[in-house]
């Protein structure tokens, strides 16, 4: 099985090592904007943002006249993130210390979780750790008022939303409006809820951001060196064919987290249970579960007995996940089979291999499930996600949806290149400059740097989120996949998404946003080598002189062409002709934009062939410009009747 990306990083350490406060790379850069009334922490999965937000709010009941830390996690089993913890023995001026009667996600406890939480507001100690939904609940028994000089941080903020209907977004919304509490806000995903934003874009403006990039945190580990993004895709019943992945030769043995599909989705055989006895069988003969750890023995094959834990039955579910949350040696488990639970804040650090049968609609959950064998350990050098993925079938009425999730599986592999990759800064080239480019920047012919707070604030914190919104946009799905020209992808599919998601920008600003995007997809997953003394950079299929890089030369690039490419290495020819149709009959429709922009290739390819292009040629380029070809005729005759 051949992954379709392939990541290598340095392991030189800079994101593991602590400084002098006990602090790694991410945690100092976060504790830097501690005097933030609200910040904004986003990095990825093991970067350690819980005792990051310890040493924050630490500080500010130390030294910021802050009475009470309250911090909100979306499910109980996360709360053990924030469990007390000795800070002062690294380095760190005192302890993080809760009372075990404080921390609402255990056990146990007061029945009343509102109740608790009143109880702790009216008292004198300083931190509760409780869920999203107790901190809803408490919420609406309690004026806005009684938060003033609190701090609330909020776990996985991702689930909060702008959405009118989410709960917590209001609550937050209430809180920063009517109290002087802080916030801190922390989350693992790259995207702001996805489809619909995480914050106004008034709320948001109020948040000090602070960012810690995928590519910072693998790149500054101790043992992990590389990461594989894979994608296996089958016909028939997921639970025939799941053997192939996890008993292959580079899987077999390794200590692996496997997502089952959602029962609604089309890759579900409708029975969760069958398919963790299907899963079971396929990884040997499954013993008795232990009534007291909840683990289940498996004798494999060769004889080895390996543990399963079985989080997609509820019966007992509480007590595997106590054994889970006590994890301390490679030994106490193997093989973890999940449905909607082990995504995030879930912490085992020796998961080599996160298998995800279906594909996963939020790229927030996609990012999370990978977070689960990305964490630093010494077991492993390597760390695999694999998504297996019905592909399509012409019987199957349901082929219009396989290929979309197959497209949709692939630009999100596209996207993680993105994020997983060096971030670049790009500045304009001029011909008056003779100074040494510094390292990690390039200069670009023709580029237009940000020239407004607006668009540098965009560039800086929201490229991920804008590749996202970029990414999932149908028609570039289509386009990724469907070798649509270019100048049509860059010019005018582009601008037209930004435009969308900041209504606010003006044509300048578009524009400058839209380079941006451009370039950086372009050319930060893109092959660099030297000859001669003279660095080259692969863009499409040729190698150009990075000296004579241009926005011209950028915009004939399709960034993510790669996509029609990773399809025809990874399926059939007839699956790949499926794919072809069903685009075929969704296609891009045509718009006088797009025809001003390709008319001059339609004029250049006549001159060239001496023919008109032909609506029915396989090329998917010739095609399209026969189809503006008919566009450009047909609104001749309308503006003649007219």
């Amino acid at each position: 099985m051949r992954n379709l990306m392939e990541f290598k990083y340095a392991q030189s350490g800079a994101s593991s090592n602590t400084n002098e406060m006990g602090m790694r790379a991410m945690q100092s850069r976060a504790y830097e904007g501690r005097n933030s009334q609200y910040l904004l922490l986003k990095a990825p999965p093991a970067s350690g943002k819980s005792r990051a937000l310890m040493f924050l709010a630490l500080d500010k009941l130390h030294n910021q006249g802050i009475k009470k830390a309250i911090v909100a996690v979306p499910e109980r089993s996360i709360g053990g993130s924030f469990d007390t913890t000795e800070l002062s023995k690294y380095g760190f001026f005192c302890d993080w210390d809760v009372d075990n009667e404080n921390n609402l996600c255990t056990p146990g406890g007061e029945t009343s979780k509102t109740k608790a939480f009143k109880r702790f507001m009216a008292g004198d100690d300083k931190i509760l750790i409780c869920t999203h939904a107790t901190l809803r609940f408490a919420f609406q028994e309690v004026e806005d008022s009684a938060f003033n000089d609190c701090l609330i941080a909020i776990d996985e903020f991702h689930h909060v939303s702008a959405d009118g209907e989410n709960v917590l977004g209001d609550v937050l919304r209430s809180i920063m409006t009517n109290s002087s509490a802080h916030i801190v806000a922390m989350t693992g995903s790259y995207f702001r809820g996805d489809s619909v934003p995480v914050l106004t874009p008034e709320l948001e403006a109020q948040f000090d951001k602070v960012s810690f990039n995928y590519y910072e945190q693998l790149n500054g580990y101790n043992y992990l060196k590389s990461l594989g993004i894979g994608y296996h895709f089958y016909q028939g019943k997921y639970t025939e064919v799941i053997h192939e992945v996890l008993n292959s030769e580079e899987n077999y043995g390794k200590k692996t987290i496997i997502h089952i599909p959602n029962v609604n989705s089309g890759e579900s055989t409708k029975e969760k249970y069958d398919e963790v006895d299907a899963i079971l069988e396929v990884l040997g003969e499954a013993g008795k579960r232990d009534p007291v750890t909840g683990v289940i023995p498996v004798t494999r094959p060769d004889g080895s007995v390996i543990k399963v834990a079985d989080l997609v039955e509820e019966n007992g579910r509480d007590i595997i996940q106590n054994y889970l949350r006590n994890i301390k040696h490679l030994d106490d488990m193997d093989v973890i089979i999940a449905l909607g639970m082990a995504k995030e804040g879930f912490d085992w650090e020796y998961c080599e291999h996160a298998l995800t049968v279906g594909y996963r609609s939020s790229l927030t959950e996609i990012i999370q499930i990978i977070g689960r064998c990305t964490r630093d350990s010494a077991n492993k050098t390597h760390a695999q996600f694999t998504n297996l993925i019905a592909q399509p079938d012409a019987e199957n009425d349901q082929v219009t949806i396989a290929v979309n999730n197959m497209l949709k599986a692939i630009t999100c592999s596209l996207l993680m290149e993105q994020v997983l990759a060096p971030n670049f800064k790009f500045k304009a080239k001029k011909d008056d400059d003779f100074e040494p480019t510094p390292p990690g920047t390039m200069k670009i012919g023709g580029f237009k740097e940000p020239s407004t707070k607006r668009t540098k604030d965009i560039i800086e914190s929201d490229l991920a989120d804008l590749k996202a919104a970029i990414l999932q946009d149908d028609k570039i799905i289509a386009a990724s996949a469907g070798k649509v020209d270019p100048e049509v992808v860059n010019k005018i599919l582009i601008p037209k998404i930004i435009q969308r998601k900041y209504p606010d920008l003006t044509e300048a600003e578009v524009e400058e946003v839209r380079q941006q995007v451009v370039v950086d997809s372009a050319v930060s997953t893109a092959e660099v080598s030297e000859q001669g003394g003279k660095k080259f950079v692969r863009l499409a299929d040729k190698f150009i002189n990075i000296d004579e890089l241009s926005i011209d030369l950028i915009d004939e690039i399709n960034p993510f062409q790669k996509a029609f490419e990773i399809l025809s290495k990874s399926v059939t020819t007839d699956v790949l002709k499926l794919i072809q149709e069903s685009i075929e009959t969704t296609r891009i429709q045509m718009d006088f934009e797009e025809a001003k922009l390709l008319w001059p290739k339609v004029k250049q390819f006549v001159h060239d062939k001496g023919r008109k292009p032909d609506l029915n040629a396989s090329d998917f380029t010739e095609k399209r410009l026969a189809e503006c070809l008919i566009y450009i005729k047909q609104e001749k005759r309308k503006r003649m009747k007219a």
